[in-house]
Protein backbone atom coordinates (compact mmCIF):
# COMPACT_ATOMS: atom_id res chain seq x y z
CA UNK A 1 0.00 0.00 0.00
CA UNK A 2 0.67 3.76 -0.50
CA UNK A 3 0.09 6.83 1.80
CA UNK A 4 -1.21 9.94 0.61
CA UNK A 5 -1.44 12.73 3.30
CA UNK A 6 -4.11 15.55 2.27
CA UNK A 7 -6.04 18.07 4.48
CA UNK A 8 -8.96 16.17 5.73
CA UNK A 9 -11.53 18.38 4.31
CA UNK A 10 -10.91 16.93 1.22
CA UNK A 11 -12.04 14.14 -0.27
CA UNK A 12 -9.56 11.10 -1.19
CA UNK A 13 -11.28 12.11 -4.99
CA UNK A 14 -9.92 15.24 -4.71
CA UNK A 15 -7.47 14.58 -2.84
CA UNK A 16 -5.85 13.24 -6.49
CA UNK A 17 -7.75 15.34 -8.71
CA UNK A 18 -7.60 18.68 -7.55
CA UNK A 19 -11.64 18.62 -7.42
CA UNK A 20 -13.30 20.98 -4.83
CA UNK A 21 -15.86 19.83 -1.80
CA UNK A 22 -18.88 19.97 -4.44
CA UNK A 23 -18.50 16.47 -4.69
CA UNK A 24 -17.57 15.77 -1.12
CA UNK A 25 -21.03 13.79 -1.36
CA UNK A 26 -19.42 11.22 -2.68
CA UNK A 27 -17.20 10.63 0.40
CA UNK A 28 -20.09 10.74 2.61
CA UNK A 29 -22.00 8.05 0.51
CA UNK A 30 -18.83 6.42 0.16
CA UNK A 31 -18.75 6.44 4.29
CA UNK A 32 -22.20 5.47 4.71
CA UNK A 33 -22.12 2.39 2.21
CA UNK A 34 -19.27 1.12 4.25
CA UNK A 35 -20.61 1.76 7.64
CA UNK A 36 -23.40 -0.23 6.48
CA UNK A 37 -21.65 -3.01 5.03
CA UNK A 38 -19.95 -3.58 8.19
CA UNK A 39 -23.04 -3.53 10.63
CA UNK A 40 -25.00 -6.24 8.44
CA UNK A 41 -21.95 -8.54 8.18
CA UNK A 42 -21.50 -8.52 11.28
CA UNK A 43 -24.29 -9.14 13.95
CA UNK A 44 -23.73 -10.28 17.47
CA UNK A 45 -26.01 -13.34 16.31
CA UNK A 46 -27.04 -14.63 12.86
CA UNK A 47 -30.40 -16.46 14.35
CA UNK A 48 -31.01 -12.91 15.90
CA UNK A 49 -31.30 -10.06 13.43
CA UNK A 50 -34.25 -7.95 11.75
CA UNK A 51 -34.91 -9.03 8.52
CA UNK A 52 -33.55 -5.81 6.84
CA UNK A 53 -30.14 -6.68 8.03
CA UNK A 54 -29.80 -9.85 6.71
CA UNK A 55 -29.60 -10.90 2.45
CA UNK A 56 -32.77 -12.21 0.98
CA UNK A 57 -33.23 -15.65 0.32
CA UNK A 58 -33.25 -15.31 -2.96
CA UNK A 59 -35.23 -13.11 -5.08
CA UNK A 60 -36.44 -9.97 -3.99
CA UNK A 61 -34.24 -7.57 -1.97
CA UNK A 62 -33.07 -6.17 1.62
CA UNK A 63 -31.29 -2.88 2.66
CA UNK A 64 -28.88 -5.49 3.14
CA UNK A 65 -28.85 -6.55 -0.94
CA UNK A 66 -28.37 -2.99 -1.84
CA UNK A 67 -25.29 -1.97 0.29
CA UNK A 68 -22.71 -4.42 -1.94
CA UNK A 69 -23.70 -2.72 -5.10
CA UNK A 70 -23.97 0.90 -4.43
CA UNK A 71 -19.94 0.28 -3.09
CA UNK A 72 -19.39 -1.04 -6.61
CA UNK A 73 -20.95 2.60 -7.85
CA UNK A 74 -18.57 4.44 -5.48
CA UNK A 75 -16.25 2.45 -7.16
CA UNK A 76 -17.15 3.39 -10.88
CA UNK A 77 -17.57 7.20 -9.27
CA UNK A 78 -13.91 7.06 -7.96
CA UNK A 79 -12.12 5.40 -11.02
CA UNK A 80 -13.58 8.97 -12.91
CA UNK A 81 -11.76 10.93 -10.62
CA UNK A 82 -8.29 9.66 -10.14
CA UNK A 83 -7.63 9.11 -13.53
CA UNK A 84 -8.85 12.68 -14.72
CA UNK A 85 -6.52 13.95 -11.87
CA UNK A 86 -3.85 11.05 -13.12
CA UNK A 87 -4.49 13.00 -16.66
CA UNK A 88 -4.18 16.42 -15.61
CA UNK A 89 -0.59 15.79 -14.12
CA UNK A 90 0.34 14.23 -16.89
CA UNK A 91 0.30 10.42 -17.06
CA UNK A 92 0.38 8.59 -19.88
CA UNK A 93 -1.75 5.62 -21.03
CA UNK A 94 0.68 2.87 -20.29
CA UNK A 95 1.20 4.48 -16.59
CA UNK A 96 -2.25 4.35 -15.97
CA UNK A 97 -3.46 1.18 -17.09
CA UNK A 98 -0.06 0.13 -14.99
CA UNK A 99 -2.01 1.58 -12.05
CA UNK A 100 -5.04 -0.24 -12.61
CA UNK A 101 -3.65 -3.59 -12.89
CA UNK A 102 -1.20 -3.24 -9.79
CA UNK A 103 -4.24 -2.10 -7.59
CA UNK A 104 -6.58 -4.71 -8.84
CA UNK A 105 -4.01 -7.02 -7.78
CA UNK A 106 -3.42 -5.94 -4.89
CA UNK A 107 -7.00 -6.15 -4.01
CA UNK A 108 -7.46 -9.51 -5.16
CA UNK A 109 -4.45 -10.68 -2.95
CA UNK A 110 -5.94 -9.26 -0.42
CA UNK A 111 -8.60 -11.30 -0.76
CA UNK A 112 -6.61 -14.61 -1.20
CA UNK A 113 -4.81 -13.54 2.30
CA UNK A 114 -7.98 -13.21 4.28
CA UNK A 115 -9.18 -16.17 2.89
CA UNK A 116 -6.08 -17.63 4.03
CA UNK A 117 -5.28 -16.99 7.40
CA UNK A 118 -4.55 -17.66 9.83
CA UNK A 119 -4.39 -21.41 9.10
CA UNK A 120 -3.39 -21.19 5.49
CA UNK A 121 -5.16 -24.28 4.78
CA UNK A 122 -4.57 -23.89 1.28
CA UNK A 123 -7.01 -26.65 -0.20
CA UNK A 124 -9.94 -24.70 1.31
CA UNK A 125 -9.15 -21.16 0.13
CA UNK A 126 -12.16 -19.47 -2.11
CA UNK A 127 -11.07 -17.83 -5.25
CA UNK A 128 -14.48 -15.85 -5.69
CA UNK A 129 -15.28 -12.97 -2.82
CA UNK A 130 -16.53 -9.64 -1.86
CA UNK A 131 -12.80 -8.31 -2.50
CA UNK A 132 -12.12 -10.70 -5.76
CA UNK A 133 -15.29 -9.10 -7.25
CA UNK A 134 -14.34 -5.46 -6.39
CA UNK A 135 -10.74 -5.95 -8.25
CA UNK A 136 -12.21 -7.85 -11.09
CA UNK A 137 -14.77 -5.05 -11.23
CA UNK A 138 -12.51 -2.18 -10.97
CA UNK A 139 -9.92 -3.84 -13.24
CA UNK A 140 -12.73 -4.47 -16.54
CA UNK A 141 -14.24 -1.06 -15.85
CA UNK A 142 -10.96 1.17 -15.37
CA UNK A 143 -9.48 -0.19 -18.62
CA UNK A 144 -13.15 0.48 -20.58
CA UNK A 145 -12.66 4.05 -19.07
CA UNK A 146 -9.28 4.32 -20.17
CA UNK A 147 -10.56 3.20 -23.68
CA UNK A 148 -13.32 6.05 -23.32
CA UNK A 149 -15.08 8.35 -21.14
CA UNK A 150 -17.98 9.15 -23.28
CA UNK A 151 -20.96 8.95 -21.11
CA UNK A 152 -23.15 7.54 -24.40
CA UNK A 153 -20.34 4.82 -24.74
CA UNK A 154 -20.55 3.43 -21.48
CA UNK A 155 -23.80 3.88 -21.30
CA UNK A 156 -24.70 1.46 -24.83
CA UNK A 157 -21.50 -1.28 -22.54
CA UNK A 158 -23.62 -1.24 -19.15
CA UNK A 159 -26.87 -2.17 -21.50
CA UNK A 160 -24.95 -4.60 -23.93
CA UNK A 161 -23.34 -6.03 -20.19
CA UNK A 162 -27.09 -6.60 -18.90
CA UNK A 163 -28.86 -7.97 -22.15
CA UNK A 164 -26.07 -10.05 -22.68
CA UNK A 165 -26.14 -11.68 -19.15
CA UNK A 166 -29.87 -11.99 -19.30
CA UNK A 167 -29.90 -14.02 -22.38
CA UNK A 168 -27.35 -16.09 -21.21
CA UNK A 169 -29.21 -16.55 -17.97
CA UNK A 170 -32.47 -17.06 -20.51
CA UNK A 171 -32.00 -18.89 -23.45
CA UNK A 172 -28.87 -20.93 -23.07
CA UNK A 173 -28.87 -24.30 -21.93
CA UNK A 174 -27.57 -25.28 -19.21
CA UNK A 175 -25.75 -29.06 -19.59
CA UNK A 176 -27.26 -31.85 -18.08
CA UNK A 177 -30.13 -29.72 -16.73
CA UNK A 178 -32.13 -28.10 -19.79
CA UNK A 179 -33.25 -24.65 -21.04
CA UNK A 180 -34.87 -22.41 -18.16
CA UNK A 181 -38.23 -21.66 -18.25
CA UNK A 182 -38.68 -24.31 -20.37
CA UNK A 183 -37.10 -27.24 -18.43
CA UNK A 184 -36.43 -25.08 -15.09
CA UNK A 185 -37.42 -21.85 -13.60
CA UNK A 186 -35.45 -19.37 -15.04
CA UNK A 187 -33.78 -18.86 -11.70
CA UNK A 188 -33.36 -22.19 -10.14
CA UNK A 189 -30.92 -21.74 -7.35
CA UNK A 190 -28.86 -24.69 -8.31
CA UNK A 191 -30.02 -25.14 -11.87
CA UNK A 192 -29.15 -22.24 -13.82
CA UNK A 193 -26.14 -21.11 -15.82
CA UNK A 194 -24.23 -18.95 -13.43
CA UNK A 195 -24.16 -21.62 -10.90
CA UNK A 196 -23.21 -24.36 -13.34
CA UNK A 197 -20.14 -22.80 -14.44
CA UNK A 198 -18.96 -21.44 -10.90
CA UNK A 199 -19.22 -25.57 -9.62
CA UNK A 200 -17.09 -26.05 -12.92
CA UNK A 201 -14.66 -23.53 -12.08
CA UNK A 202 -14.26 -24.88 -8.95
CA UNK A 203 -13.71 -27.98 -10.09
CA UNK A 204 -10.99 -27.42 -12.46
CA UNK A 205 -9.04 -25.27 -9.79
CA UNK A 206 -9.44 -28.38 -7.73
CA UNK A 207 -7.75 -30.54 -10.40
CA UNK A 208 -5.01 -28.37 -11.28
CA UNK A 209 -4.24 -26.10 -8.33
CA UNK A 210 -6.06 -28.36 -5.66
CA UNK A 211 -7.29 -25.50 -4.27
CA UNK A 212 -10.73 -23.40 -4.36
CA UNK A 213 -14.24 -23.76 -2.44
CA UNK A 214 -17.81 -22.20 -3.17
CA UNK A 215 -19.35 -20.01 -0.53
CA UNK A 216 -22.92 -21.97 -0.45
CA UNK A 217 -21.60 -25.08 -1.98
CA UNK A 218 -22.98 -25.47 -5.02
CA UNK A 219 -23.14 -22.06 -6.31
CA UNK A 220 -21.52 -18.36 -4.84
CA UNK A 221 -22.83 -15.04 -4.73
CA UNK A 222 -19.64 -13.59 -6.11
CA UNK A 223 -19.58 -15.84 -8.91
CA UNK A 224 -17.85 -15.85 -12.39
CA UNK A 225 -20.65 -15.34 -14.62
CA UNK A 226 -22.44 -12.97 -12.44
CA UNK A 227 -19.45 -10.86 -12.34
CA UNK A 228 -20.22 -9.34 -15.82
CA UNK A 229 -23.75 -7.20 -14.80
CA UNK A 230 -21.59 -6.22 -11.60
CA UNK A 231 -19.12 -4.32 -14.22
CA UNK A 232 -22.35 -3.08 -15.37
CA UNK A 233 -22.98 -1.59 -11.97
CA UNK A 234 -19.04 0.26 -11.86
CA UNK A 235 -19.79 1.65 -15.22
CA UNK A 236 -23.00 3.56 -14.12
CA UNK A 237 -20.94 4.95 -11.13
CA UNK A 238 -18.83 6.15 -13.74
CA UNK A 239 -21.23 7.75 -16.01
CA UNK A 240 -22.32 9.58 -12.58
CA UNK A 241 -18.80 10.77 -11.69
CA UNK A 242 -18.67 12.18 -15.42
CA UNK A 243 -22.18 14.31 -15.00
CA UNK A 244 -20.37 15.46 -11.89
CA UNK A 245 -17.77 16.06 -13.42
CA UNK A 246 -19.68 18.71 -15.67
CA UNK A 247 -20.35 20.84 -12.75
CA UNK A 248 -16.95 22.41 -13.54
CA UNK A 249 -14.52 25.09 -12.12
CA UNK A 250 -16.00 28.27 -14.36
CA UNK A 251 -12.28 28.81 -14.84
CA UNK A 252 -10.59 25.80 -15.57
CA UNK A 253 -13.86 25.28 -18.16
CA UNK A 254 -12.52 28.50 -19.83
CA UNK A 255 -9.08 27.86 -20.23
CA UNK A 256 -9.69 24.23 -21.59
CA UNK A 257 -12.85 24.65 -23.60
CA UNK A 258 -13.32 28.09 -25.04
CA UNK A 259 -9.53 30.00 -25.08
CA UNK A 260 -9.71 33.76 -26.11
CA UNK A 261 -6.97 33.39 -28.34
CA UNK A 262 -5.21 31.23 -30.50
CA UNK A 263 -2.49 30.86 -28.52
CA UNK A 264 -4.07 29.18 -25.42
CA UNK A 265 -5.44 26.59 -27.95
CA UNK A 266 -3.32 23.20 -28.18
CA UNK A 267 -1.04 22.46 -30.91
CA UNK A 268 -2.97 19.54 -31.49
CA UNK A 269 -6.47 17.72 -30.03
CA UNK A 270 -5.90 15.51 -27.47
CA UNK A 271 -3.92 15.62 -23.67
CA UNK A 272 -0.47 15.53 -23.46
CA UNK A 273 1.47 13.04 -21.26
CA UNK A 274 5.10 12.30 -20.04
CA UNK A 275 7.02 11.91 -23.14
CA UNK A 276 5.01 13.53 -25.67
CA UNK A 277 2.55 10.57 -25.89
CA UNK A 278 -0.87 11.65 -26.37
CA UNK A 279 -4.66 10.57 -25.29
CA UNK A 280 -6.56 10.16 -28.16
CA UNK A 281 -9.61 11.85 -26.59
CA UNK A 282 -9.28 15.41 -26.15
CA UNK A 283 -9.58 17.75 -23.63
CA UNK A 284 -13.02 18.57 -24.29
CA UNK A 285 -13.88 14.92 -23.19
CA UNK A 286 -12.34 15.01 -19.83
CA UNK A 287 -13.89 18.19 -18.91
CA UNK A 288 -16.87 18.69 -20.95
CA UNK A 289 -19.77 21.29 -20.99
CA UNK A 290 -20.44 22.31 -17.95
CA UNK A 291 -24.18 22.05 -15.89
CA UNK A 292 -25.24 23.97 -13.24
CA UNK A 293 -26.12 22.48 -9.75
CA UNK A 294 -29.30 22.41 -10.09
CA UNK A 295 -30.20 21.00 -13.83
CA UNK A 296 -27.64 18.22 -12.19
CA UNK A 297 -29.61 17.74 -9.20
CA UNK A 298 -32.43 17.27 -11.55
CA UNK A 299 -30.31 14.96 -13.86
CA UNK A 300 -29.85 12.48 -11.54
CA UNK A 301 -33.26 12.69 -9.74
CA UNK A 302 -34.76 11.46 -13.16
CA UNK A 303 -32.04 9.11 -13.92
CA UNK A 304 -32.77 7.54 -10.85
CA UNK A 305 -36.32 7.05 -10.81
CA UNK A 306 -36.26 6.08 -14.64
CA UNK A 307 -33.20 3.14 -13.55
CA UNK A 308 -35.55 2.42 -10.76
CA UNK A 309 -38.35 1.62 -12.84
CA UNK A 310 -36.96 0.14 -15.08
CA UNK A 311 -35.41 -2.69 -12.51
CA UNK A 312 -38.84 -2.88 -11.13
CA UNK A 313 -40.53 -3.18 -14.74
CA UNK A 314 -37.49 -5.95 -15.73
CA UNK A 315 -38.25 -7.16 -12.52
CA UNK A 316 -41.62 -9.48 -13.98
CA UNK A 317 -39.22 -11.52 -16.54
CA UNK A 318 -36.04 -11.19 -14.72
CA UNK A 319 -36.61 -11.30 -11.12
CA UNK A 320 -34.41 -8.56 -8.57
CA UNK A 321 -32.21 -11.35 -6.97
CA UNK A 322 -28.58 -10.15 -5.52
CA UNK A 323 -26.96 -14.21 -5.04
CA UNK A 324 -26.94 -14.28 -9.33
CA UNK A 325 -27.03 -9.99 -9.61
CA UNK A 326 -29.15 -9.81 -12.30
CA UNK A 327 -29.97 -7.35 -14.72
CA UNK A 328 -33.25 -5.92 -13.12
CA UNK A 329 -30.76 -5.83 -9.51
CA UNK A 330 -28.83 -3.95 -11.23
CA UNK A 331 -31.02 -1.07 -12.07
CA UNK A 332 -32.91 -1.02 -9.27
CA UNK A 333 -30.05 -0.86 -7.04
CA UNK A 334 -28.54 1.65 -9.27
CA UNK A 335 -31.56 3.59 -9.24
CA UNK A 336 -31.22 3.87 -5.24
CA UNK A 337 -27.69 4.74 -5.60
CA UNK A 338 -28.80 7.68 -8.03
CA UNK A 339 -31.75 9.12 -5.24
CA UNK A 340 -29.31 8.63 -2.12
CA UNK A 341 -26.41 10.47 -4.18
CA UNK A 342 -29.24 13.25 -5.28
CA UNK A 343 -30.20 13.87 -1.36
CA UNK A 344 -27.00 14.25 -0.72
CA UNK A 345 -25.67 16.05 -3.03
CA UNK A 346 -28.80 18.69 -2.59
CA UNK A 347 -27.97 18.44 1.21
CA UNK A 348 -24.11 18.95 0.58
CA UNK A 349 -22.85 20.67 -2.30
CA UNK A 350 -25.93 22.41 -3.17
CA UNK A 351 -27.30 23.24 0.46
CA UNK A 352 -24.14 23.46 2.31
CA UNK A 353 -25.70 21.53 5.01
CA UNK A 354 -22.23 20.22 6.07
CA UNK A 355 -20.47 23.47 7.34
CA UNK A 356 -23.65 23.98 9.87
CA UNK A 357 -22.55 23.06 13.31
CA UNK A 358 -24.55 20.46 13.21
CA UNK A 359 -24.11 19.02 9.82
CA UNK A 360 -20.39 18.71 10.09
CA UNK A 361 -21.36 16.49 13.44
CA UNK A 362 -23.35 14.46 11.06
CA UNK A 363 -21.18 14.33 8.54
CA UNK A 364 -17.74 13.60 10.19
CA UNK A 365 -17.99 9.93 10.47
CA UNK A 366 -19.14 9.38 7.49
CA UNK A 367 -16.08 11.11 5.77
CA UNK A 368 -13.83 9.36 7.24
CA UNK A 369 -15.15 5.95 7.19
CA UNK A 370 -15.13 7.30 3.04
CA UNK A 371 -11.73 8.85 3.09
CA UNK A 372 -10.53 4.65 3.62
CA UNK A 373 -13.08 2.79 2.45
CA UNK A 374 -10.84 -0.19 1.64
CA UNK A 375 -9.13 -0.07 4.57
CA UNK A 376 -11.78 -0.08 6.70
CA UNK A 377 -13.34 -2.92 5.45
CA UNK A 378 -10.10 -5.07 5.76
CA UNK A 379 -9.84 -3.73 9.44
CA UNK A 380 -13.46 -5.09 10.05
CA UNK A 381 -12.36 -9.05 8.19
CA UNK A 382 -9.39 -9.05 10.40
CA UNK A 383 -10.87 -8.59 13.58
CA UNK A 384 -13.88 -10.81 12.60
CA UNK A 385 -11.22 -13.61 11.54
CA UNK A 386 -9.04 -13.25 14.99
CA UNK A 387 -11.89 -13.14 17.02
CA UNK A 388 -13.01 -16.45 15.60
CA UNK A 389 -10.35 -17.70 15.86
CA UNK A 390 -9.10 -17.26 19.66
CA UNK A 391 -10.68 -19.84 21.77
CA UNK A 392 -11.63 -18.71 25.46
CA UNK A 393 -12.73 -20.52 28.37
CA UNK A 394 -16.33 -19.86 28.91
CA UNK A 395 -18.62 -21.43 31.57
CA UNK A 396 -21.70 -20.17 29.98
CA UNK A 397 -20.48 -21.91 26.68
CA UNK A 398 -21.86 -25.03 25.23
CA UNK A 399 -20.79 -28.01 27.58
CA UNK A 400 -18.45 -26.01 29.18
CA UNK A 401 -15.90 -25.50 25.83
CA UNK A 402 -13.91 -23.17 25.32
CA UNK A 403 -15.52 -20.63 23.00
CA UNK A 404 -14.58 -18.34 20.30
CA UNK A 405 -13.74 -14.48 21.64
CA UNK A 406 -16.75 -13.37 18.87
CA UNK A 407 -19.23 -15.55 21.05
CA UNK A 408 -17.36 -14.69 24.74
CA UNK A 409 -17.76 -10.82 23.56
CA UNK A 410 -21.14 -10.81 22.19
CA UNK A 411 -22.91 -13.39 25.04
CA UNK A 412 -20.70 -11.69 28.16
CA UNK A 413 -21.31 -7.71 27.24
CA UNK A 414 -24.18 -7.60 25.43
CA UNK A 415 -26.10 -10.70 25.20
CA UNK A 416 -25.98 -11.56 29.33
CA UNK A 417 -29.65 -11.80 29.56
CA UNK A 418 -30.53 -13.93 26.01
CA UNK A 419 -29.86 -13.18 22.63
CA UNK A 420 -32.21 -10.39 20.91
CA UNK A 421 -32.33 -8.91 17.77
CA UNK A 422 -31.85 -5.85 19.98
CA UNK A 423 -28.46 -6.78 21.43
CA UNK A 424 -27.68 -8.48 17.82
CA UNK A 425 -28.03 -4.58 17.02
CA UNK A 426 -26.00 -2.96 19.38
CA UNK A 427 -23.14 -5.47 19.16
CA UNK A 428 -23.17 -4.97 15.49
CA UNK A 429 -22.99 -1.01 16.06
CA UNK A 430 -20.34 -1.54 18.53
CA UNK A 431 -18.02 -3.00 15.98
CA UNK A 432 -19.23 -0.93 13.29
CA UNK A 433 -17.27 2.02 16.38
CA UNK A 434 -14.55 -0.21 16.92
CA UNK A 435 -13.91 -0.59 13.32
CA UNK A 436 -13.92 3.66 12.78
CA UNK A 437 -11.20 3.77 15.81
CA UNK A 438 -8.15 3.40 13.35
CA UNK A 439 -9.65 5.01 10.55
CA UNK A 440 -9.94 7.91 12.64
CA UNK A 441 -6.25 8.00 13.12
CA UNK A 442 -5.27 7.67 9.88
CA UNK A 443 -7.66 10.59 9.37
CA UNK A 444 -6.16 12.55 11.94
CA UNK A 445 -2.58 12.25 10.79
CA UNK A 446 -4.11 13.11 7.03
CA UNK A 447 -3.07 9.64 5.69
CA UNK A 448 -5.70 8.00 2.93
CA UNK A 449 -4.62 4.68 2.02
CA UNK A 450 -4.10 3.24 -1.39
CA UNK A 451 -3.83 -0.20 -2.08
Amino acid sequence: MQSTIVHPSATSASASTGISNRVLSIDVLRGLTIALMILVNDPGDWAHTYAQLDHAAWNGFTLTDLVFPNFLFMVGASIIFSMQGRIRRGEDRRTLALHIIRRSAIIFALDLFFGLYPHFHYTHLRIFGVLTRIAVCYLVAGLICLATQRARTLLAISAGLLIGYWALMRFVPVPGLGIPTHDMPILDPDHNLAAWLDRHVVDFLQRTIHAGRLYNHTRDPEGLLSTIPAIATTLLGAVTALWLGRVANPAATRNINTPKDASSRPKRSGVEGPRGTRFTQTARTFLPKTLTPGRLLIGLLIAGILSLAAGLLWNIWFPINKNLWTSSYVLFAAGLALLALAALYWLIDIRHFNETKTGKWLTYPWLVFGSNAIAAFCVSEFLVINMIWIKIPNSIGPNGQPVTAWYWTYHNLFAFNGSTNVTSLVFALAFVAVCFIPNWLLWRKRIFLKV
